[in-house]
């Protein structure tokens, strides 16, 4: 693909907007093999169950499922590695910052194709409760309720 185009988006975490408030969202490079970046373009990429952690300075995308490149025989990655995050020093120590208070985590909410490169958008999240879940369920319901009135209204 050439630069300058966007695409896509190729893998989207549904669950982390229900599980988590999200505060922030940084966009951060993913580090891929040669396999795992074709994989990636295909939309192969299940990114529901990751989350990031820090080792040694460095931002780790943990859980994330990459299949395997079907033309790839013996040069296919591991599906489940780690993968490295590329971020800059002051938002890795921000981010570490954040998540040492309780409650707070990143997930990864989105991976796609920016300029010809994998791009993972992650959030800064805190956990909900079981009672703020109910709610935004609610308000879902409540919203969809009234868009299918307008729309029905619009209609005569």
């Amino acid at each position: 693909m050439p630069k300058g185009t966007s695409s896509k988006v190729l893998a989207n975490n549904k669950r982390a907007s229900f599980d988590y408030a999200i505060e922030d969202t940084i966009e951060a490079g993913l580090v891929l093999t040669g396999t795992e970046i074709k994989s990636v373009r295909k939309g192969k990429i299940s990114i529901g169950d990751a989350f990031v952690r820090f080792d040694g300075g460095e931002a780790i995308l943990w859980n994330s499922n990459i299949a395997h490149f079907e033309q790839g025989n013996r040069y296919n990655h591991e599906q489940l590695r780690p993968r490295k995050l590329l971020l800059h020093k002051k938002q890795i120590a921000t981010l570490m910052g954040s998540v040492s208070r309780d409650g707070y985590t990143i997930v990864p909410l989105k991976v796609y194709i920016k300029n010809g490169y994998a791009k993972c958008l992650i959030g800064l999240g805190r956990g909900k409760k079981k009672f703020d879940k109910r709610d935004d369920l609610k308000k879902k319901d409540a919203k969809r309720d009234i868009d299918r009135a307008l729309r029905d209204k619009q209609k005569y």
